[in-house]
């Protein structure tokens, strides 16, 4: 906590990385008008600092320099510094990003250190880390300060004239609008080719060190190999990559192999040594990857990974009121990752000897540790590939293997526990509900149901004002108007909810979400942009097309609208999403492996979901669910409305006959006649290839 002796405004701060520095000699601001109106009185350029709490360089830099009198007494002196928390401000974040990139001529990350002119706002130098000192390369921060002071006060010409030619180049970042009068259909198959020549096939995923899950482009695999299956053709290398790519991480230490969940990236190529934050984002787009791949495959792995992973998240990432925090911090006790990690003494004293026979074949507990003279865990060799050489049977290798994991967990428990940002964010939040709720569906586990519509109901209870949402909550304060993705998003999980489990007046919420985008997000030249019409004004106004570390809001905006289109049988959702990728289609078809979601909706878009409606009794659609989701289908969308449900699209709204169960199959904007017997309905599905 804060220590109110020492103190600046941050400590009024609901955002936990924004605490995190309350009590620097740094006089911080947050951004806010009063900063901002500081530097215009006091003509002092604004050094605008953004991270976040989990983030490892964020604590060095904060330690070397924000906690430095000397260096706080420089910064104090010749800018004003205002700290941004780049999860809550995600708008500012994507703005001096941008900027960073194009004046040093490479990509940013955080910390971000930006400058900008107190007038308007523009950047006109930055950088990332800066040690305290010289070294490795990089000028020492003192310096950095000083001499971007001078230049700002001895060369004002040249900083107006350099702030003229970026407002000039964010003029023309957005996407320029698609000549196409047709979407081809080649660009699913497109993307998968350019996956498959940056596909490691040694190690799984994409590319080389550091590697990251890349989430979308594992989807798109899984979504291009079911559709050729359905055909009736095959593509074994887009299965072999997804299967691949997945048990590789699930297997590496990227997975936390003892709690469960995901850090987010590895360090090297083999999935070993991961950056060990944990991020809610990372894991709201993976579990329900690993929950398709169990119902694809029917892998053991799978399912096990995902379980893991639901569980982790109920039990150490869900607030008692609903909402899910936002991540764990990569480091405890000023080291990364020391909390993961195991001596094999340490090991040794607290399993049998049975039980550490097991652990040590498993996790290859043998030759030198590999990670800073200890041991972080994966997977050497699975159970299977054991059975052999210990000789006994699977089924006690895992059991073993799961009583030394229960020992484990609780022997690091007694650790000093990582840092947890707890505020609740509504995109991250929208992910997981909707990876939860998927998860329940695929896996038969009514307690993650529960969890997800838990968040749901707590995002609608504290972030949903008046008619519209706001971002961001901590301790009962809801604030900052809500961007794209948190509508978008909320959507995307509402749809995935009542495909769960049908609940009033949940999609009366979905409805009037996609309302709010379409009058307060939209440009009139196609897409939507981050920020709302009202909205502060800010230098760039962004329209985010391609996906980062979570998928692109105007490609889950295109996907979104296209669902609530079709259930609701609404031409205005169906016209925009047709808009959007019309608009959006050059950009993506230029690199389609950067804009995964926009291609999932240009799928959906040229081969319209397969729409399934079933109404009766709860207990009588059981049976009809069980056929529906017996097959992985990805485009298929199923509600089971019970026959006592009151918020309906009008189509549906007919109550059936008491007793029966009526099945409604559409397809784009054909529908089969209604069907009343099981028999009918699997023949149906059947002759549709699924």
């Amino acid at each position: 906590m804060p220590n109110p002796a020492h103190s600046n405004r941050l400590l009024h701060e609901t955002s936990p990385y924004l605490r995190q520095h309350a009590d620097n000699p740094v006089d911080w601001y947050p951004w806010n008008e009063e900063a901002l109106a500081t530097a215009r009185r006091d003509n002092k350029p604004i050094l605008l600092s953004i991270g976040y709490s989990a983030c490892h360089w964020c604590h060095v830099m904060a330690h070397e320099s924000f906690e430095d009198a000397a260096v706080a007494q420089a910064m104090n002196e010749l800018f004003v510094c205002i700290k941004v928390d780049r999860e809550e401000r995600p708008d500012l974040d994507k703005i001096y990003q941008t900027a960073h990139q194009v004046l040093a001529q490479r990509p940013g990350g955080w910390p971000l250190t930006m400058f900008l002119s107190p007038d308007d706002h523009m950047p006109f130098f930055g950088g990332t880390y800066f040690p305290k000192t010289q070294r490795h390369g990089l000028p020492g921060f003192v310096d950095v300060l000083q001499r971007v002071a001078t230049f700002y006060r001895e060369h004002p010409q040249e900083v107006r004239g350099q702030n003229e030619k970026l407002r000039e180049i964010f003029g023309r970042l957005q996407p320029p609008p698609s000549t196409a009068s047709a979407i081809a259909t080649n660009v699913l198959p497109d993307v998968i080719e350019q996956l498959k020549r940056q596909y490691d096939a040694r190690f799984g995923g994409f590319g080389q060190a550091p590697k990251f899950p890349h989430p979308t482009s594992i989807d798109l695999c899984w979504r291009h190999w079911a559709r050729r299956r359905a055909a009736g053709a095959d593509d074994p290398e887009a299965l072999t990559i997804a299967k691949h790519t997945l048990r590789s991480m699930a297997q590496g230490g990227i997975y936390d192999q003892v709690g469960g969940g995901f850090c987010r990236y590895s360090v090297d190529d083999q999935w070993m040594i991961p950056h060990f934050e944990k991020m809610l984002y990372d894991n709201g787009q993976l579990l329900p990857l690993y929950a398709d791949a169990y119902a694809a495959t029917g892998e053991t792995l799978f399912k096990r990974t995902a379980i893991g992973t639901a569980e982790w998240v109920m039990r150490e990432m869900q607030a008692a009121d609903g909402g899910y925090y936002s991540s764990l911090d990569a480091d405890s006790e000023g080291h990364e990752g020391k909390f993961y990690v195991w001596e094999i003494a340490e090991l040794k004293a607290l399993l049998t000897p049975e039980e550490w026979q097991i652990v040590e074949a498993s996790y290859g507990l043998r030759g030198e540790p590999n990670f800073e003279d200890r041991w972080h865990l994966h997977t050497h060799s699975d159970p299977a590939a054991l059975v052999a050489r210990l000789q006994l049977p699977e089924s006690e290798i895992i059991e073993r293997l799961d009583a030394a994991k229960r020992k484990l967990y609780a022997a690091r428990a007694k650790r000093m526990h990582l840092g947890r940002d707890d505020k609740i964010l509504t995109s991250w939040n929208a992910l997981m509900i909707k990876a939860m709720a998927r998860a329940a569906r695929r896996l038969e586990r009514p307690d993650f149901l529960a969890s997800a519509q838990r968040a749901f109901d707590f995002i609608r209870a504290n972030l949903w004002k008046d008619g519209r949402l706001l971002a961001t909550a901590k301790d009962g304060k809801a604030q900052l108007n809500a961007y794209l993705d948190d509508y978008v998003f909320l959507i995307d999980a509402g749809l995935e909810l009542l495909q769960a489990q049908w609940r009033d007046g949940d999609l009366s919420f979905v409805q009037a979400l996609a309302d709010v985008v379409l009058k307060h997000y939209v440009d009139p030249a196609g897409g939507f942009y981050f920020t709302s019409d009202d909205h502060e004004t800010l230098v760039y106004r962004p329209k985010p097309v391609a996906d980062d570390a979570i998928p692109s809001g105007n490609g889950i905006a295109a996907q979104t609208l296209l669902r609530l289109g079709h259930l609701l049988a609404d031409a205005k959702y169906l016209e925009a999403a047709e808009t959007t990728l019309k608009a959006l289609y050059t950009a993506a078809t230029d690199y389609p492996a950067a804009h995964g979601a926009l291609v999932t909706a240009i799928d959906e878009y040229l081969s319209p979901p397969q729409l399934i409606v079933l109404r009766g009794r709860s207990d009588a659609m059981k049976s009809w669910l069980t056929i529906a989701r017996a097959t992985y289908a990805p485009w298929r969308l199923t509600f089971a409305i019970p026959d006592s449900a009151t918020d309906l699209p009008t189509a549906y709204s007919a109550r059936p006959n008491s007793g029966k169960v009526i099945a409604y199959l559409c397809e784009g904007h054909s529908c089969a006649a209604p069907l009343t017997t099981v028999a009918a309905f699997r023949t149906a599905l059947a002759l549709r290839g699924t």
